[in-house]
């Protein structure tokens, strides 16, 4: 048994080389790959299922030749990709996550994974705007909208984000240490593993002095990040984003 984890690859037809990235990931673990779990921000922006920039139908179909081939694949949401829903669930055969579920891994452990921006409630201001486009009401709305307009209103939201995430303390947009302790002890888990935060790493002593620990995937960038799970434990890996 191997389980995969990735998250916040961000593709987008500005980066070309992440996209091939990815490909040539899914077809290395072709195989040799139980379940996949792709924990949010795997794309830069979706705006509805009915749009799917043509830059990136060779990873849909990528992945539903994965998920043919014997690989559970499991989707979770991240918060560029929010408005993924069971049309492309359906394309590759994957499964739609809750934003917080309790999964066991190969070698026995509970771990209760997520995209992970929920956790960052110091920030007021986006724990608002979560809030606001996670809201079913706004979800209806905006996909009801005309495609050029939703694509428009989607550039607007990212310009937005970036000049405000650039005035902003890194702490702030980090994880709340309370929120992790509160969320592992509420599902009963030595184990948390998500995204979002761009700071992979292993932390231990997430719930006292003595016990839990949380891993952060990586974002894809120059290098590609993923987690691999097996009967003797979690490794959390990295490989260089091959530019050619």
């Amino acid at each position: 048994m191997r389980t995969l984890f990735i998250s916040d690859i961000h593709l987008s037809d500005q980066r070309p080389d992440l996209t091939r990235a990815l490909l040539h990931f899914l077809d290395d673990i072709q195989g040799h790959c139980d379940q996949l779990y792709l924990l949010g921000d795997i794309f830069d922006a979706w705006i509805g299922d009915d749009f799917i920039h043509p830059d990136l139908e060779p990873v849909i179909d990528r992945l539903a030749a994965l998920s043919k081939s014997g690989t559970a694949l499991f989707f979770q949401h991240g918060n560029r990709d929010f408005l993924v829903g069971q049309t492309f669930a359906d394309r590759i055969n994957a499964t739609l996550l809750p934003e917080e579920i309790s999964i066991t891994l190969p070698d026995g452990q509970q771990a209760l994974i997520m995209h992970g921006d929920q956790l960052c409630i110091d920030d007021t201001e986006y724990q608002q705007f979560r809030a606001l486009v996670r809201n079913p009401a706004w979800q209806a709305d905006f996909l009801s909208k005309p495609l050029a307009e939703r694509l428009e209103i989607a550039r607007n939201l990212r310009a937005a984000s970036k000049e405000k995430t650039a005035g902003k303390a890194l702490e702030i947009m980090d994880v709340n240490a309370e929120s992790v302790r509160s969320a592992l002890q509420n599902a009963n888990s030595q184990l948390l593993i998500h995204g979002h935060t761009h700071r992979p790493a292993v932390h231990h002593q997430q719930i006292d002095s003595n016990s839990g620990y949380r891993i952060v995937l990586g974002d894809w960038d120059t290098d590609f990040w993923y987690l691999s799970c097996t009967k003797d434990g979690c490794e959390l890996l990295r490989q260089p984003v091959e530019t050619n």
